[in-house]
């Protein structure tokens, strides 16, 4: 499912990079090392040397509907939209922008030519042929703005309207609104540009060609009422709505977009989820956010954060508004100036009063439960509006743009899964229904849609074979493997051990009896515990620094030395409070392995996967491949090679002063590929570029890069990588300019700082899980199988990527992930690249199966989210994006993260 739910996704993707125009790093703030400001890119992504012949043939649907594009020698225009109010003011609001520009064309036509106008909705607007002056200014009147409502749907507010008896005193802006639109030429884009970006030919007019043509579809979907996501679009059917709990609902949509691909043009079509907020009575709303039965319960300052910038309906007149904030005092207290006329002299009098009594006593309108609650202000904040709530209800279609909790986030995923057959058949229905091929603008374009998904030929690669002890070979069927008659191929020993009990009820002597059973069958040797310590009953309510801290006094006290390692029984599965600071506590203070279980639901097969984990903190290996341990991997084998993983994660939604946390992990031990270390930074929030590869001070180098390869160096029996293969997880096709330039320089000064002379050959390879291309099996209802393959049809038509589904999908559709080589010195082949990629998804050590994105990367990720944990964060998740909580990249020190001991810095602890 794509629910728009967090990490990157949330931001809109940046503007493209192109070719000619130097990409500016973001962060410049943050380093200065002379790697950071390169004077013009030096490199471009790669061009595709190839197609992979190896694998099984196999027929696939892929959701792109080819796309015809008549030639033309036509231009699309560009003009630059500015809107200001009357007195010259620009006008701010984002959501007035569409009403505007719909009305200049109803008013205008003939002044425009009778063209139309594709809007983005902010400060683009495209014509295709020009419009007759190359400045346009006009004068747009909307009737009842500050409401949003137009005059077909009742009359303007007057006097008898709800909304404070100072309606008078504000009467005109409530009714019509003058605004000036300049439409100012910007740029002509040849229509013929489309047809280049098919060629792969790209250039800056053929990315905005694909451009021009994704806003049209904005706007088609935004004439039929539509929340628009970027380029997904929900419309309002309840049929389409979820409800997550918490006053949220899943909302699921389409995402469509313009691509160009080896087959020439495709419409690529996907199931969309976003969440919204649940529409209704404003009262109901809250009681469900806070989770509450009666309205008494209510906290009135987080009512006031949730409510914010929502827009509502007022009964009985149906007018709407933006909610600004809560009154001060309840309704029946709330005073206000009224302003009456007075028949005498034709002057206004003001009379205090309240708004209970002005909507019960004026207006007799029967308020049965508000009284006694705040109001709702709906005006400017030195002018208030007020509202009882019981007259208010949220409108449709409001996007919820905080951080969902477990449950609510687990809920929305498992409720927008879909098999592969009904994604198919809801897909297609979704075509019909958009009915693009009504849309004037694409009809002008010359551009119609076929009707059915494009046929792609994929290939199905043989699973690596797996090495297990004893000299024993694994062969994975269907993507997955196990241990069972068999043992680890390398082993750890668990002594100096202790359990430790955060007050989660089990019976602790079972469940270490259990284990060390399990243990002695998998070839691990596993002593009794040293001790069980359990946490005192009076600290369970403690502040959670304080129960860890006790919890070492204990260890410290009754321990004979310091143990290697901890097995740690939480209480909760997720969120444990303790979680964080008790990993700080072990990997930063101390240097003891540790591993946190919820004893749940316990048995032997998941004491099995604890025991994996184990095994790797503690320096085993669970299995190897065999091309691995023979070494016979081509190109890696041969040269001393590292792989490394790197990724970028951010807070979530509404956490917008968390830091982001950077990961690089690298391998060790060559010619190993199975075993990994990490070393993690924080930056700037929300800076997707990697800030801290290369930090030189003085001498030394503080940057992640560093560490990766004297560890490399000092566990590969002294051997420089000669290669350096780098995964690259998170960033957009805009940003693939900066990794090949700024963030590869960087890595490249990392390596000369610490040899002058030495040129290892780099190969960088970008993975992507955020895509909306999916794969669907010729008449099978079956997700594609595992190992799954395609590098033509429906891939970029000069570059060099291919997606892959290596995992085996088991519920939903497969999002298989899409590999983008950006550059290529080692000089594989296309098969063995695309054999290195399906074999690094078979190393990954807490599983029996392949899974969906290589290793490093998935170690990547480990690496940030638990190191993550370790900085206290307060939960920013009130003050929401929805409120531009951003802050602008590079403006506040960021916290650093503590270095995790000596003892732990090149193991698995991520694992």
């Amino acid at each position: 499912m794509d629910a728009h739910d967090g990490e990157a996704d949330e931001l809109p993707p940046p503007p493209p990079v192109p070719p000619n125009v130097v990409p500016i790093k973001a962060d410049d703030v943050e380093s200065e090392s002379p790697a950071t400001k390169p004077t013009k890119p030096k490199r471009f992504p790669m061009a595709r040397p190839g197609l992979g012949k190896k694998g099984q043939p196999i027929q696939l649907y892929a959701n792109h509907y080819k796309v015809s594009v008549k030639s033309t020698e036509e231009f699309f225009f560009h003009y630059n939209v500015i809107l200001k109010y009357e007195d010259d003011r620009l006008v701010d609001g984002k959501g007035v922008g569409r009403k505007v520009i719909d009305k200049l064309q109803q008013t205008y036509h003939s002044e425009l030519s009778n063209k139309d106008l594709a809007y983005d909705g902010e400060k683009s607007l495209f014509t295709i042929g020009a419009l007759p002056q190359v400045n346009n200014e006009f004068t747009v009147v909307l009737e009842d703005v500050a409401t949003g409502k137009t005059a077909a749907n009742g009359s303007p507010g007057g006097n008898d309207s709800p909304g404070g008896g100072d309606r008078k005193r504000v009467r005109r802006p409530y009714q019509t609104k003058a605004f000036k639109v300049e439409l100012c030429f910007a740029a002509k884009i040849p229509m013929s540009a489309i047809a280049q970006a098919i060629r792969g030919q790209e250039s800056e007019n053929s990315q905005e060609a694909l451009r021009v043509l994704d806003i049209i579809l904005r706007q088609h979907s935004s004439k039929q009422g539509c929340l628009l996501v970027r380029q997904s679009f929900f419309h309002n059917n309840p049929n389409n709505f979820v409800d997550l709990g918490g006053g949220v609902m899943g909302c699921r949509g389409f995402h469509s977009s313009f691509r160009g691909t080896q087959s020439g043009l495709s419409l690529n079509i996907d199931v969309s989820t976003t969440m919204i907020v649940k529409p209704g009575p404003v009262i109901d709303f809250l009681l469900s956010n806070q989770k509450v039965d009666h309205p008494d319960r209510i906290d009135w300052q987080k009512a006031k954060r949730a409510l914010k910038n929502l827009r509502i309906k007022t009964s009985p007149v149906n007018a709407e508004f933006k909610i600004i904030g809560l009154s001060d005092r309840n309704c029946n207290e709330q005073m206000f100036s009224l302003r009456q006329r007075n028949g005498n002299n034709g002057d206004d009098d003001a009379v205090e009063l309240t708004v209970y009594d002005y909507f019960v006593k004026n207006k007799g309108i029967e308020l049965r439960y508000s009284g006694n609650l705040p109001c709702i202000n709906v005006g400017k904040p030195k002018r208030p509006t007020y509202f009882p709530i019981e007259l208010c209800s949220l409108i449709p279609l409001q996007r919820y743009t905080k951080a969902l909790s477990t449950l609510q986030r687990s809920s929305l995923v498992e409720k927008s899964r879909q098999k592969p057959q009904e994604r198919m058949s809801v897909l297609n229905d979704a075509l019909r229904r958009s009915n693009y091929d009504s849309d004037p603008m694409l009809r002008a374009s010359g551009i119609s849609i076929a009707h059915n998904f494009t046929q792609v030929e994929g290939r199905v690669l043989q699973p690596p074979k797996l090495k297990a002890g004893n000299g024993e070979d694994i062969f994975p069927r269907n993507g997955r493997w196990n241990f069972t008659n068999k043992k680890l191929i390398q082993t750890c020993s668990v002594d100096k051990w202790a359990v430790v009990n955060f007050s989660a009820r089990c019976d602790v002597r079972n469940l270490v009896r259990d284990l060390i059973r399990n243990a002695a069958a998998k070839g691990i040797q596993m002593d009794e515990p040293f001790d069980v310590f359990e946490e005192s009953p009076s600290l369970r309510r403690a502040p959670v620094s304080r129960r860890v801290d006790d919890m070492f006094e204990q260890i410290k006290s009754k321990l004979p030395g310091a143990p290697k390692f901890l097995l740690c029984l939480l209480p909760e599965r997720k969120n444990c409070e303790v979680y964080g600071p008790w990993k700080r506590k072990c990997l930063a203070e101390f240097g003891i392995v540790t591993q946190c279980l919820a004893p749940q639901r316990v048995n032997d097969q998941y004491l099995l996967n604890v025991l994996l984990k184990i095994n790797a903190k503690l320096g085993g290996i669970n299995s190897l491949l065999q091309i691995e341990a023979s070494p016979a991997i081509p190109l890696v084998s041969k040269t001393p090679t590292i792989i490394l993983g790197m990724d970028v994660s951010h807070g979530q939604p509404g956490q917008s002063d968390r830091p982001s946390i950077a990961a690089v992990v690298s391998s060790r031990q060559w010619p190993l590929i199975s075993k990994y270390r990490a070393s993690v930074h924080t930056q700037s929030p929300k800076l997707e570029m990697m800030s801290s590869l290369f930090k030189p001070r003085g001498t030394e180098d503080d940057g992640l890069i560093r560490e990766s390869l004297i560890d490399f160096y000092t566990s590969s029996g002294k051997r420089k990588p000669d290669q350096i293969i780098i995964f690259r997880d998170g960033v957009s096709e805009s940003q693939f300019t900066q990794v090949i330039n700024i963030e590869l320089d960087q890595i490249i000064e990392a390596c000369k700082f610490l040899d002058e002379k030495w040129s290892p050959k780099f190969t960088l390879i970008v993975a992507q899980k955020n895509h909306h291309t999916k794969f669907f099996q010729n008449g099978s209802p079956d997700n594609v199988p595992p190992g799954t393959v395609v590098d033509k049809q429906v891939c970029h038509p000069r570059n060099y990527d291919f997606y892959m589904c290596a995992h085996a999908g088991m519920i939903g559709t497969t999002r298989p992930t899409h590999y983008h080589v950006l550059h290529d010195e080692i000089g594989f082949s296309p098969d063995d690249l695309q054999e290195l990629v399906h074999s690094l998804s078979y190393v990954y050590q807490r599983s029996t199966t392949a899974i969906s994105v290589v290793a490093p990367i998935c170690y990547a990720h480990l690496a940030a989210a638990q190191v993550g944990t370790f900085l206290k964060f307060e939960d920013m998740s009130d003050t929401s994006s929805s409120q531009g909580g951003h802050t602008s990249v590079g403006s506040i020190p960021v916290p650093e993260l503590p270095r995790l001991h000596e003892k732990v810095r090149s193991s698995m602890f991520f694992c």
